[in-house]
């Protein structure tokens, strides 16, 4: 098993472990805020507009979801990769994601936009996904995570 596959599945199993199953209400009140978090209604969808919590909640799942594609050539996940530049949940539940590629001429170049407006549409809640895909700034190895760095043998 890879240095990088060995720390997140660690991290995983810790998190796992030490951590009750988080809710919208559990994750932002560790932070001491205060949680304004409308529940999922029987349709799965959260009141509108939605608050900044709930915003902000929505854009951790999205997150939790982006770090599960993975890179068909590299095996880190493309949020690790540095692939994903901005992940953005307006009010009306709608979630916009900007993101690159390692290279213009990426074998996955046609499908993994489509992947990833897959997987954000499978969190709960999200009305709608639009992914753009950008080539400037220019994906560079900076842009990964220092564990993917380690991982692949840059540092």
């Amino acid at each position: 098993m890879s240095f990088l596959k060995k720390f997140l599945q660690d991290e995983q199993d810790e998190s796992v472990e030490e951590t009750p199953k988080k809710t919208p209400e559990t994750t932002l009140a560790e932070t001491g805020a205060e949680v304004t978090l409308a529940p999922l209604s029987a349709a799965g969808e959260y009141q509108l507009p939605l608050s900044e919590d709930t915003r902000k909640y929505v854009q951790e799942q999205v997150v939790a979801q982006l770090r599960e594609i993975y890179d068909p050539e590299i095996p880190v996940n493309i949020y690790e990769l540095g692939l994903i530049y901005e992940v953005n949940v307006s009010d009306d539940a709608n979630v916009e994601i900007i993101m690159t590629l390692t290279t213009p001429h990426c074998p996955v170049a046609e499908s993994m936009p489509g992947e990833v407006e897959l997987k954000v549409m499978g969190v709960p809640g999200v009305k709608g996904a639009n992914v753009e895909l950008v080539w400037d700034p220019p994906w560079t190895m900076y842009m990964m995570s220092e564990a993917a760095r380690l991982e692949m043998g840059f540092m």
